[in-house]
């Protein structure tokens, strides 16, 4: 199956390449795209198990969901993954 997201906090190339990086380690996710101008994430899945686990780690890694919960400390994650996907590039 596949899926597309729209995702809050999505600033730049260090922000898409932490969510690339993070969401192609878990198990049955494959062909991860982030598009920075539209904030959206794609990808293929295996089930809702699945995509739930993709939702929850977009979540704590600081970009969950639009319409979800953008606290003041979910924006703060956002920055030191984007800081982190920066000098991983």
């Amino acid at each position: 199956m596949k899926a597309t997201l729209e995702i809050q906090n999505l600033k730049c190339g260090g922000c898409a390449n932490t969510i690339t990086t993070r969401l192609s380690e878990l198990e049955f996710v494959d062909d991860v795209k982030v598009n920075n101008e539209e904030d959206t994430v794609t990808f293929s899945y295996k089930d809702g198990d699945t995509l739930n686990t993709v939702k929850n780690l977009l979540a704590k890694l600081g970009y969950p969901e639009v319409g979800n919960k953008n606290a003041f400390t979910t924006k703060a994650k956002s920055f030191v993954s984007c800081a982190i996907g920066r000098m991983n590039k």
